[in-house]
């Protein structure tokens, strides 16, 4: 490796997600002081250049010398029609599909170390004809990727992080979605990016329970004991420090919080409202498993604070933190 190359500027690119929501504005507040927080990387803001310039003014931010400054630059992608804050029109549902394509593409290609997502609104999408579930779930599809897993993040030196062994189901339908060894590859998968990408060299990692009590040593389900536990024996195998399963409602304290890198909990609402409670409005939102980096916020569209200026761009802030931090590490490996 060249001298040039070793010294070569990140490039992180932000998709400015839903036009009439705060992505633009909490992009655009959270680059304010881009070369002194983030120096030696360059960010690529893939949106609308007059949308943005537009959002600018609304946090106080000149964009034209935002971009003359020369760490920033635009990616720009024309609004289908023009975007009203805190007003939804499924006419720039594919505008914002495009940007994340845009993303994805380059971050594929190599032209993007990482990308940062600001939050989208999924029924914009849907109702512009595109079937669309979720960031994740497209990620997933666009790499070409069997298994991704959704982790959640706050910061600070010992930041706490919530993964999921199933995402966006209804609760009824998780336990036939939890299998052994679709248990044991998430776990493998959290255990490997929490190395390469966290510079964890043995990461640990606390399994909760799927059951009140975590079963209750079967008499109150016997997911703990068919599916969990040999789950963590076979991770055990194949070096990886998975410990479990704990009862949830007990799991999140010091004693226990203290000594984890990581907790995978069974379902949405086990794990999150714990996180969220801790850190929301700084937490991330990164998804493991895949060939790119990408983060987003902890937040959705607000379409009540959009063009008002009164979002908080704190999450966004810790989002692009989690993706420097990432891609360096994947550079540096």
């Amino acid at each position: 490796m060249t001298r040039a190359a070793a010294v070569a500027p990140l490039n992180i690119a932000i998709t400015t997600g839903e036009p009439a929501g705060v992505g633009p504005e909490l992009t655009v507040a959270a680059l304010a002081g881009a070369q002194a927080h983030w120096p030696g990387v360059n960010f690529t803001v893939l949106g609308d250049a007059a949308l943005l310039e537009a959002r600018a003014g609304a946090v106080g931010v000149e964009w034209a010398a935002l971009l003359a400054a020369g760490h920033v630059s635009l990616g720009h992608r024309a609004l289908s029609v023009p975007a009203h804050a805190g007003r939804l029109d499924a006419a720039n549902g594919r505008y914002v599909l495009g940007l994340l394509d845009d993303a994805i593409d380059g971050a594929l290609s190599g032209a993007f170390d990482a990308i940062v997502t600001a939050p989208l609104q999924k029924s914009t999408i849907n109702d512009a004809g595109v079937p669309f579930t979720g960031h994740t779930e497209y990620l997933a599809e666009r790499t070409h990727t069997a298994r991704v897993v959704m982790m959640l993040a706050g910061t600070g030196p010992r930041p706490l992080r919530v993964a999921l062994a199933t995402t966006h189901l209804p609760l009824k339908d998780v336990p036939g979605a939890l299998g052994i060894d679709s248990l044991v590859e998430t776990i493998a998968i959290i255990h490997h990016d929490l190395q390469r990408d966290f510079g964890l060299p043995v990461p640990r990692i606390l399994v909760t329970g799927l059951n009140p009590h975590a079963g209750e040593n079967g008499y109150l389900g016997r997911e703990e004991i068919d599916i969990i536990t040999p789950a963590l024996a076979r991770a055990a195998e194949r070096g990886i420090d998975a410990r479990g399963p704990y009862p949830a409602d007990t799991l999140f304290q010091p004693r226990y919080l203290d000594e984890a890198d990581c907790v995978l909990a069974m379902f949405h609402d086990q794990g999150l409202p714990v996180l969220k409670y801790a850190t929301f409005g700084e937490g991330v939102n990164i998804t493991l498993g895949l060939p790119i980096v990408r983060t987003s916020v902890d937040h959705g569209t607000a379409l009540d604070l959009a063009g008002t200026g009164r979002a908080d761009a704190g999450s966004m802030i810790a989002a692009i933190d989690t993706a420097v931090t990432m891609a360096r590490h994947r550079r540096a490996g």
